[in-house]
């Protein structure tokens, strides 16, 4: 019982309990509805696309291939509220950048004291995202991975630690989800003054942290995907939209012709092995009867 429910109270586990980065996200979106309000401001904005009777504005992105621009953006702004929002400083020594700096530049004293912005977060993820060619989903995955290692280890991200939890995610996400996993060794040819030897190790220490549980259900997966859309939504931060077209309608109802087909066969299929198995039932009561 007891084991259920710590499953359930962890985002990255179980797909009915809520996501870290929007809770701790709600905060602020009260704050800033609140502030619209009183000063009579409009909370959406003014360049925002609605449909019509006349266009529909759809975007790119969908749960099963996420627009990497936009999906990249979401991911980086749930990290900013992590580490805006975070409860304490607790840490671990693998993860500080002043014992384990990413590159040659000295750390400053105060390195603790100074949390990061939306865009500083976001440059370093876009930066080893399009060096190693990694993907919209592995993304996701990242942050399911730093919120999984966050609940587990019992550690929060701050300004001491973010980038190499961040990047520690990354690095286990790409070898877990992409086909073609990039190796310790090309992360260095990345971040240029990081070591191999660290980079084993960082991983070694993540993994243990989290069990080695690298397992993300397709529920999980559904559920950041979506939290992330409502999360780019509370922040004004829209996917981008364009006018359905009537090749992309055409290929839309293709794609929903063939899902329905598939779903029918589907059914079909379950509605003869009911059938059999009824008749199977009444064969051996018939039997039974006879004997």
């Amino acid at each position: 019982f007891f084991s259920d429910l710590a499953l359930e109270s962890n985002p990255s586990d179980h797909p009915r309990a809520s996501t870290i980065f929007l809770s701790k996200s709600q905060t602020d979106v009260r704050e800033k509805r609140k502030s619209n309000h009183i000063n009579h401001v409009s909370p959406g904005q003014l360049t925002k696309k609605y449909s019509s009777c006349s266009t529909i504005f759809i975007d790119d992105s969908t749960v099963s291939q996420p627009n990497l621009r936009s999906t990249i953006k979401c991911v980086t702004l749930a990290i900013f509220y992590h580490i805006k929002n975070r409860d304490s400083d607790r840490s671990l020594d693998i993860f500080d950048e002043k014992s384990h700096p990413l590159t040659r530049e000295e750390v400053p004293d105060d390195y603790y004291k100074h949390d990061p912005d939306h865009k500083h977060i976001y440059r370093f993820v876009r930066t080893l995202f399009s060096a190693a060619q990694l993907t919209a989903e592995c993304a996701i995955v990242t942050l399911v991975y730093l919120e999984r290692l966050l609940t587990y280890a019992e550690i929060d991200i701050c300004p001491s630690n973010w980038k190499r939890i961040v990047l520690g995610a990354i690095l286990l996400a790409s070898k877990v989800w992409d086909d073609q996993a990039v190796w310790n060794v090309d992360y260095c040819q990345i971040l240029k003054d990081i070591t191999v030897e660290d980079m084993n190790e960082m991983e070694r220490h993540f993994l243990e942290l989290l069990q080695f549980n690298i397992n993300v259900p397709a529920s999980v997966y559904a559920k950041y995907y979506f939290d992330l859309r409502s999360l780019a939504d509370d922040n004004n931060l829209s996917f981008l939209l364009e006018p359905l077209s009537k090749e992309r309608a055409q290929k839309l109802e293709a794609i929903s012709r063939l899902c329905e087909d598939k779903y029918k066969d589907l059914s079909k299929a379950a509605m003869r092995r009911s059938f059999s198995a009824d008749n199977l039932v009444g064969i051996r009561r018939s039997n039974a009867i006879l004997s």
